[in-house]
């Protein structure tokens, strides 16, 4: 099916840190198809109205607004994408864009993914005959998949529908549980509604089938039949720094990675790097972020070791890395329909195919993690980040216009990245500024 938007250019864009708000807004506008007025109106103000908000959830006195940026140089399967972010933390779209740069020379992110299969869970309990239980299922199993496909009749006319029953028992003897999933392809839909709506449609007929009682009845977030797999591949050339060569750099990532796989301690820091960009993603094409985070962690527990999603090892010239994440994402309904920011970034994206949107959303995690290891094998992971930190503080400190820049630098320099040092700063430019001195102050 072709996009509704073709990119006209690369999502290579050097320079774009350096240009002001309404210029980058018309280098993406350029990049992505997407209207300069368009972005304007679904982004100032934070893209969502109070009265709006008030259908979302309960008690609504108003918004909270999230920087909203775009992540560039991101190539997946031979396609560009400008991919929009949405996260506080400084660094995060920096250095996933810079990450990307590095990929892209090695040809770029490589992304396949299974079908959209989601899991409706139905507990049964007091099943006195477990064993006949599971028989009993599995020989109903098309009565089962023609219940569920009646309760979902749109979802079944897109080509979507259950697909399978899969039947166990959980706990021992004494349990006397049993839990029956209902796989369901959702087609480009998260898919919670749907597999809700089709857990309730069978539980009643599984509870006489087993002779049991209905339990709870809901989705699974571990939608391990739902995965993305996104591999990369990064010449070592480009992974060097002023400080150490290419062959080292990759020496340390591949060191950073085998940690991860051996101490889940260091596993939890090393997956939530990957999701700083995964869920920037989520969140800005107006997807549940909670969802895809919980999937992920059980996934990542799912061998009864918590282990890290991404893996890095040295390759004949450089690198090689690959991503695993179950994901379940939506294109359709929702949220997508109401929020104003979350349409603008699928149409920046040009993207109508969930999977499509999971790859590139994966793609951006795998970078994130590339930069926080590479990051942590050379100069350490504080330099790059306490620097666009320090830009934080400045504002948090007074500071406005080219003074912001000016007290983050000084801070930096000055190795004070507190509020109290961009206070100082502050006081001692704005004092230069009265006075009208012409060289530099000093920090003491």
């Amino acid at each position: 099916m072709a996009k509704e938007v073709v990119m006209v250019r690369s999502s290579r864009l050097p320079g774009f840190y350096k240009v002001t708000v309404d210029e980058r807004r018309s280098l993406v506008s350029e990049a992505t198809g997407a209207e300069v007025d368009e972005i304007a109106q679904a982004l100032d103000g934070g893209g969502l109205d109070a009265e709006t908000a008030d259908k979302f959830v309960e008690n609504v006195l108003g918004t909270y607004a999230l920087p909203y940026g775009v992540a560039l140089n991101v190539r997946v399967n031979g396609h560009d994408y400008v991919v929009p972010m949405v996260v506080e933390e400084p660094s995060v779209v920096a250095a996933a864009s810079n990450a990307s740069k590095m990929v892209r020379a090695g040809g770029g992110f490589v992304a396949e993914w299974d079908q959209p299969i989601m899991i409706a869970q139905i507990q049964l309990i007091q099943v006195d005959q477990r064993e006949v239980a599971l028989r009993r299922v599995l020989e109903a199993k098309a009565e089962i998949l023609e219940l569920a496909n009646r309760s979902i009749p749109g979802l079944v006319a897109r080509g979507g529908g259950a697909r399978d029953v899969e039947v166990r028992t959980l706990g021992g003897l004494e349990e006397r549980m049993v839990v029956v999933h209902v796989l369901v392809d959702c087609r480009d839909a998260m898919g919670a509604n749907l597999v809700n709506t089709v857990a309730e449609a069978v539980a009643d007929r599984l509870a006489e089938l087993t002779c049991g009682r209905v339990g709870l009845r809901i989705l699974s977030n571990l939608c391990d039949k739902r995965c993305i797999r996104v591999t990369c591949n990064v010449p070592a050339r480009v992974l060097a720094t002023e400080e150490m060569a290419g062959e080292d750099v990759v020496e340390g990532i591949v060191n950073a990675s085998r940690f991860a796989e051996l101490d889940p301690y260091r596993a939890a820091t090393h997956n939530k790097g990957i999701m700083n960009g995964i869920d920037a993603v989520v969140i800005a094409t107006g997807n549940d972020w909670r969802a895809v985070e919980a999937g992920a962690h059980a996934f990542a527990a799912r061998s009864g070791h918590y282990s890290p999603l991404a893996t890095w090892r040295k390759e004949a010239g450089g690198l090689a890395g690959r991503l695993e994440v179950p994901m379940s994402l939506g294109t359709v309904g929702g949220t997508l329909r109401v929020h104003p920011a979350a349409r603008l970034s699928l149409r920046m994206l040009g993207v109508t195919d969930a999977s499509e949107l999971g790859a590139i959303a994966c793609a951006v995690g795998l970078a994130s993690n590339l930069a926080a290891v590479r990051a942590l094998a050379t100069v350490g992971i504080q330099r790059g980040h306490m620097a666009l930190h320090a830009r934080a503080v400045a504002v948090a400190a007074g500071a406005t216009g080219g003074l912001v820049e000016r007290v983050a630098q000084m801070i930096v320099e000055a190795r004070d990245i507190t509020l109290e040092g961009a206070t100082k700063a502050l006081y001692v430019l704005s004092a230069e500024q009265a006075d009208g001195a012409t060289q530099d102050p000093v920090l003491g």
